[in-house]
């Protein structure tokens, strides 16, 4: 089955379309560590991510009858909060769906 393009989710208002990153992904890149070099237990490691890509994006939030754009942008690499989101399956993957205020940072 081939996937469907992410193009096609046009998420409303101030709301952003997320992949999550993997465990496997996350693992690779901490190499099971801490950025302590403390090892941390499978138990720890089996908890979802609160990182991810954007994917796409909404036009905004209407504030005081004027549109304010939504500042991150598809591509960024983002942290969010763990409880903020709604999950999404999209062509047999796990998204999230989320509002901007749940976007805690961005990764540069």
């Amino acid at each position: 089955m081939q996937k469907k393009p992410m193009a096609q989710i046009k998420p409303f208002c101030d709301r952003i379309l997320i992949r999550p990153f993997t465990e496997e992904a996350l693992k690779q890149a901490r190499g099971k560590k801490s950025s302590f070099d403390i090892i941390l237990p499978d138990s720890v490691m089996k908890e979802k991510s609160a990182q991810g890509k954007v994917l796409a994006v909404g036009e905004g939030k209407m504030v005081d009858s004027k549109l304010v754009p939504i500042r991150v942008k598809v591509g960024d690499i983002v942290i969010f909060s763990k409880y903020g989101y709604d999950e999404v399956e999209y062509g047999g993957e796990e998204l999230y769906l989320l509002k901007e205020e749940n976007i805690l940072a961005v990764i540069k």
